[in-house]
């Protein structure tokens, strides 16, 4: 009786023949599969991105944008933020940007600044006290007070009006007859007209609003 052995060589040996009479075609299929797959590899366009402007380095707030401040980065559509800037250049951040963070609308001053501030109007006030200015944060929210020169009293014209923007000083030939700093605050429709008043006739100061 055959031992097990070579019982499985008589059975493996039309099988052999059959793989060594098939070993040529079988090796072009497989050359073949493999050159698809290398020039699918190959032509397979690019994950899809979309051009952002980001800032080029740390920029802080009150910075007038220039070309050398904003750089193109590739996004991800999914991750590309909502309102996006455009027309960045010469226009002034309302906050700081770190390197690499994308430039959105609510970043600079205009009337994406109220965003977040329903039935707010920007308002630029220039405080007559610029060193009074530097302990201010966008963010706060302040007392707008308008003093008499004359000593006649005191009174607030905005209260609790949040703090959007802080624009930094210019050095600008035209702007250095200005004295104090610019700041853009949010205020309702009816605190508009008294601000601007008291901003020409009077001296505006600020506190902290509780």
């Amino acid at each position: 009786m055959p031992a097990p052995r070579d019982r499985l060589i008589r059975l493996l040996r039309p099988v052999r023949r059959a793989v060594l009479r098939r070993r040529r075609p079988l090796a072009a299929l497989l050359a073949a599969v493999a050159v698809a797959t290398g020039i699918h590899a190959a032509v397979a366009p690019p994950p899809a991105r979309v051009p952002v402007l980001v800032a080029a380095h740390d920029l802080p707030s009150g910075s007038v944008l220039t070309d050398d401040d904003l750089a193109e980065a590739s996004f991800a559509p999914g991750s590309v933020p909502t309102g996006l800037a455009t027309g960045a250049v010469g226009r002034t951040l309302a906050g700081p940007l770190r390197r690499g963070e994308p430039l959105t609308d609510v970043r600079l001053v205009g009337p994406a600044l109220t965003d977040g501030y329903p039935g707010v109007t920007a308002v630029p006030v220039r405080l007559p006290d610029a060193g009074t200015v530097e302990l201010l944060r966008v963010g706060d929210r302040i007392d707008l007070v308008a003093a008499d020169p004359q000593g006649s009293g005191a009174e607030v014209v905005a209260g609790d009006v949040p703090v959007l923007a802080i624009p930094r000083a210019s050095s600008e030939p035209a702007a250095a007859g200005l004295t104090g700093r610019l700041v853009v605050v949010g205020a309702e429709a009816d605190e508009v007209s008294r601000i601007a008043d008291a901003a020409v006739r009077l001296f505006l100061s600020f506190t902290f609003a509780h």
